[in-house]
């Protein structure tokens, strides 16, 4: 006999293995709120702010608090909606490859990510060692083939959900943007500096490599995220027309910005995650300076 699935208690849809340290019930990383030991439901939350409340002064009146607001496991207040930056996303993308089907090859050559190459039909040179750099961000939200924006866009539905309701929204945006700009950073670095570039696959390891990290935190199965990644890695190597670069290097960037979200201490909480940002987009630059050196 199967067990049955363990869902949360006020998302009957979403399995979790994470309960509350309070009443037990389960919660999914949406409703998770980090507490001194483990995490506790919203209600417990409430709960506990209540009965800590000051008694009533001699006027009969308590003093006021400001309230206290739940946060998650990355110090983020619960948003009403989870899932919005991910429909933003979804929009963006979506937006753009109905511009390249009305533009064609014009919008595709002038925001692609390409290192050096000739401008079709001069000799005029462009690419990022021309000093398009909007390149390394603009080529991660194009996609030309159906399948290819189709695959990516029903991973960022997947993967971004979780994600944004466990990291908020600034630092899922945050999460998203270096990871796309890490992928195309290696790209850029190690890719001939002719050879195109274009899709949100970068940012989409990044967000693999992210929940990876939430998973590990939040003591969740490993299985199945490690053979998800497991054999997006064998088709990006295995299949032709592929940038590897961008996947790894998305890969690497969500897989350490991730790190720095979800352990950062709470009471350094902001100045480590926003060192890890810090960090991280210093990488790129650099990696982005010394190829320009190089082509230069």
């Amino acid at each position: 006999m199967e067990d049955q699935a363990v869902c949360c208690y006020r998302h009957p849809d979403r399995e979790t293995g994470i309960s509350c340290t309070r009443c037990e019930r389960p919660i999914c990383p949406a409703c998770m709120v980090s507490a001194s030991v483990g995490f506790q439901c919203p209600e417990c939350v409430h709960g506990a702010h209540a009965a800590s409340a000051p008694a009533a002064g001699p006027g009969g009146h308590a003093p006021r608090r400001a309230p206290i607001q739940p946060r998650t496991i990355s110090g983020a207040s619960l948003a009403a909606d989870p899932r919005l930056i991910t429909k933003i996303l979804l929009g963006i993308n979506l937006a753009l490859w109905i511009a390249v089907l009305a533009y064609g090859d014009r919008l595709l050559d002038d925001l692609m990510l390409v290192g050096q190459a000739h401008t079709p039909g001069t000799m005029e040179l462009e690419g990022i060692a021309e000093g398009d750099w909007y390149r390394l961000l603009t080529a991660t939200f194009l996609h030309e083939e159906p399948m290819h924006i189709a695959f990516n866009l029903l991973s960022l539905w997947w993967l971004g959900p979780p994600l944004e309701a466990a990291l908020g929204r600034a630092r899922f945006l945050a999460l998203y943007l270096l990871s796309a700009l890490g992928g195309s950073a290696l790209t850029y670095l190690i890719a001939e500096p002719y050879q195109g570039s274009l899709g949100a696959s970068g940012a989409i390891f990044g967000l693999l490599g992210a929940t990876a990290v939430l998973m590990r935190r939040l003591n969740y199965d490993m299985r199945p995220v490690l053979i998800l990644l497991g054999l997006n890695l064998v088709f990006t190597f295995a299949l032709s027309d592929i940038a590897w670069q961008a996947h790894i290097g998305g890969l690497i960037t969500g897989t350490a910005v991730a790190y720095g979200l979800v352990h950062a201490p709470r009471e350094h909480r902001a100045l480590v995650q926003r060192g890890t940002y810090a960090l991280v987009l210093l990488a790129v630059v650099v990696l982005v300076c010394v190829r320009t050196a190089q082509l230069g």
